[in-house]
C-alpha cells in the first residue's frame, strides 16, 4: 500500500505507527487528494524529519507528463503519461457544456482481446494503484487549472480486472476529503465479467455501469470479444438486470459500429428485442480504424438507420460524438505508438 492509495483512517494508523500524531495525517491526505500535491516537497507545513521518514518507509506513486496533445476541432486533450517503472498510459480531458469530463486508465496493457480495441494490442503489462490512476484527475487538473467534474474509467485497462484497486480509488475520489466527485459522475465501463458485475452491484453504489457489448448474439460477440467465450449474453444481460435491481441505476450499453459486421438493420432489430422493456441506454459508436486489424467505420447512413430502428422499438439511444479525431483520442492509439517508438 502507497501512501497516496490510503484512506485517511489507514493514514492516521500509519502516522500512529511511525510515532507521529493522527493530525498529521490528515495534512498530508488533504496536501495529495485536495491541494493536489505531486510530491512531499510541496508540502510545506509538513515537517522536513517528518518527511524524511515517510520517504524512507513509504512508496509515493504518481503520474509523469511525457506528452500533451490538444485537439484544432474541439479542444480535446490527450496525455501520455509515465509511470514510476516506465510503464506508460494514456489519458483524456474532454471539454462539454455540463463540464469536464476525463476518461482515464485502469492498467498498463490489457489482456481482454476485443479486436476493435488498440489497448488491448501488447497485452497486459500490470494493474495501476489507486494512486496512478487518481493522479491521472489530479494531473489533469491542475494542467488546465479547471475542476474536473466527470470521471470516466474507459481509458486502457479493463476496471472489472483491477476490481480491488478500482473500488479503492472510488472510496478515494469521491471522499469528502478530496475532490469529492459524485459517484453519479463517475462511468466504469467493463467488456462484461459477469462475476464482478454481481459482486459490484452489491456495493451498492450510484456510479453508471458501461457495458461493451458490441453484438446482439453470442456468435458474433465471440469473434470480436474473447471475453464472449467464457459468458453467454444471456448471462451478461441477467447479471445487468440483477445490478440495477440492486442500485436502480440504469445501464448504458456500448455499441461499436463495424462496417458490414454488426451494422446491418437486422443487428438492431436483434438489438432491440434483447433490449426492449430494460431500463438502459445505447451508445452507437462508430468504431475508430487501427491500423493493426482491417476493421472500417460505419458509414453515417448506416449509423442513423440503426438508431432509428432501436428508436422505433422504444431503446434509448445516442451515438457518441466523436471526438479528439484530429490527435489519435481514441484508446490505447497512442500509448501503442510511444511504446512501438522505443523499439
Amino acid at each position: 500500500m502507497d501512501l497516496k492509495s490510503m484512506t485517511l483512517q489507514e493514514m492516521q494508523e500509519y502516522m500512529e505507527s511511525i510515532g507521529e500524531k493522527k493530525f498529521r495525517a490528515k495534512q498530508i491526505y488533504e496536501w495529495f487528494h485536495k491541494h493536489l500535491a505531486l510530491s512531499l516537497d510541496e508540502m510545506n507545513n509538513v515537517p522536513k524529519k517528518l518527511k524524511e521518514k515517510i520517504e524512507q518507509t513509504q512508496e509515493i506513486y504518481g503520474v509523469k507528463p511525457v506528452d500533451c496533445f490538444i485537439s484544432k476541432i474541439d479542444g480535446t486533450r490527450k496525455y501520455l503519461f509515465e509511470l514510476y517503472d516506465g510503464n506508460i498510459i494514456e489519458s483524456v480531458l474532454m471539454k462539454y457544456k455540463h463540464g469536464n469530463s476525463v476518461c482515464i486508465s485502469s492498467q498498463a496493457g490489457c489482456r481482454m482481446g476485443c479486436k476493435f480495441c488498440a489497448s488491448t494490442l501488447g497485452g497486459l503489462d500490470r494493474n495501476l494503484t489507486p494512486s496512478e490512476m487518481l493522479s491521472q484527475i489530479y494531473y489533469i487538473q491542475r494542467d488546465t487549472e479547471e475542476r474536473v467534474s466527470n470521471v470516466v474509467m474507459m481509458g486502457t485497462g479493463e476496471p472489472m480486472d483491477n476490481y480491488d484497486n478500482v473500488l479503492r480509488f472510488l472510496e478515494l475520489i469521491t471522499s469528502e476529503d478530496g475532490l469529492n466527485i459524485s459517484q453519479r459522475n463517475i462511468t466504469i465501463s467493463t467488456c462484461g465479467i459477469v462475476p464482478k458485475i454481481k459482486e459490484l452491484a452489491q456495493k451498492h453504489l450510484q456510479i453508471t455501469l458501461a457495458i461493451s457489448l458490441h453484438s446482439p448474439n453470442d456468435e458474433m460477440r465471440r469473434g470480436l470479444m474473447p471475453i464472449a467465450m467464457k459468458y453467454s449474453i444471456d448471462e451478461l444481460l441477467d447479471a445487468c438486470h440483477y445490478y440495477f435491481k440492486e442500485t436502480n441505476r440504469r445501464m448504458t450499453f456500448e455499441y461499436s459500429l463495424v462496417a458490414g459486421v454488426n451494422d446491418q438493420p437486422v443487428h438492431a432489430e436483434e438489438l432491440a428485442g434483447r433490449l426492449k422493456g430494460f431500463p438502459c441506454h445505447v451508445n452507437l459508436i462508430p468504431v475508430n480504424p487501427i491500423k493493426e486489424r482491417d476493421f472500417k467505420q460505419s458509414m453515417p447512413k448506416s449509423v442513423m438507420e440503426f438508431k432509428k430502428i432501436l428508436e422505433k422499438n422504444r431503446v434509448n439511444v445516442t451515438i457518441r460524438r466523436e471526438m479528439g479525431a484530429d490527435i489519435n483520442a481514441a484508446c490505447g492509439q497512442l500509448r501503442r505508438k510511444k511504446l512501438q517508438s522505443r523499439l
